[in-house]
């Protein structure tokens, strides 16, 4: 199929207001490629927290705009540039688009080029994204599908699995030490566990819903500690699980008010801290940086190389993506509500092209389903 024979209109859901309703649209398809542009035809698009942000207006920027930062799908077309990939080709959409290749953080190594800032847009957050039937996204961000990750498994992995793995790589453990995780049973939490897994490390998983705590289990976390006791209580076990010091290093993932607090205070003295959720204000009493030597570290998504690693890693220990799916963009609504129920297990999904989820199978790639 060459670009002639792509639809000239798809259905969309936009972001036509801030805090306002996702609207359902018919848009024009997106047949103008730059150099290094994909036109990926969407099979999987997910929600995540972020997506909640960008509709309430948090990060700014012009409407409408088409929402999700996760997507998986076929590539339909290619730019004159693109040498990486070729029609057909089963991949994961990257987050930044055209990167400027000139500022401080594009020349440093490649795990830090992803905090270019005077980069074009990212997917779904200042430039148009995945729900919808194609999408544009920078071949120079796009990773290939090993055969044993399904379009299913991909989505999520594109913003929630490529920000925890470059927290569980941050947090620069060896194996066989105590990995914390706040906020554990969430859509990247639940990830995490696997990761950290997968790598040699042991976890504590740390959650405040019972859905998160089961699903935490269910992961393979060593140990799992409800958030909602006393705080004390909740350090005391994780001291005396890790030996009387506290985990070596502790991943934030949750943005409730003290977990930011909770998460150093489990960990063990002159250790990181890798802070990932977003709340508006991360508090944490001075102590924890004074007295303990906690060191705080930011993190964001990782790099096109880190995330391919990822991708080898998923399909090497068949890492789960818990996730709740939804057949067709009108039902996005649904999906939302189970989101802002706070019942829910992992990452809710849009599958936007069936016919290719059934293709793939024939590769042998696994899905997660469950819902």
């Amino acid at each position: 199929m060459g670009i002639d024979d792509i639809p000239s209109s798809m259905l969309a859901c936009q972001i036509v207001e801030f805090k306002k309703p996702y609207q359902i649209r018919s848009v024009p398809t997106p047949k103008s490629l730059e150099a290094h542009d994909l036109l990926v035809k969407v099979t999987v698009a997910s929600f995540c927290h972020t997506d909640g942000m960008v509709a309430a207006g948090v990060f700014g920027g012009s409407l409408p705009r088409i929402a999700s930062h996760e997507g998986s799908g076929i590539v339909a077309a290619v730019g004159s540039g693109v040498t990486d990939f070729r029609l057909g080709d089963r991949v994961m959409c990257g987050l930044p688009i055209h990167r400027c290749g000139e500022c401080l953080n594009c020349k440093m190594p490649e795990e830090y080029r992803q905090y270019c800032q005077k980069v074009k847009g990212n997917l779904g957050v200042t430039v148009d994204g995945a729900f919808a039937e194609y999408v544009l996204c920078d071949a120079r961000e796009a990773c290939l599908l090993p055969d044993k990750v399904s379009f299913e498994k991909a989505a999520p992995l594109a913003c929630a699995g490529c920000t925890v793995y470059r927290g569980v790589l941050q947090a620069k453990l060896q194996k066989g030490q105590w990995l914390g995780l706040v906020g554990s049973g969430g859509g990247l939490g639940h990830l995490g566990i696997q990761f950290a897994k997968a790598k040699g490390l042991k976890v504590v998983g740390i959650d405040a819903r019972d859905e998160g705590l089961e699903l935490s289990k269910k992961m393979g976390a060593d140990v799992v500690v409800d958030a909602r006791r006393e705080k004390k209580e909740v350090i005391k076990e994780v001291m005396e699980i890790t030996g009387g010091d506290g985990c070596a290093a502790t991943v934030n993932v949750s943005d409730a008010k003290t977990a930011a607090a909770l998460a150093c205070a489990i960990t063990v003295m002159h250790g990181r801290m890798i802070q990932i959720a977003q709340p508006a204000e991360v508090a944490v009493p001075f102590p924890e940086l004074i007295f303990r030597d906690i060191r705080i570290e930011g993190s964001l998504i990782c790099s096109r190389r880190q995330a391919q690693e990822m991708l080898e890693l998923v399909a090497e220990h068949d890492i789960s993506v818990n996730t709740n799916v939804f057949h067709g963009l009108d039902r996005i609504p649904e999906l939302l509500e189970l989101a802002h129920s706070g019942l829910m297990k992992g990452k809710g999904i849009i599958v936007v092209d069936d016919r290719a989820m059934q293709e793939e199978k024939k590769l042998g790639a696994r899905t997660d389903s469950r819902i």
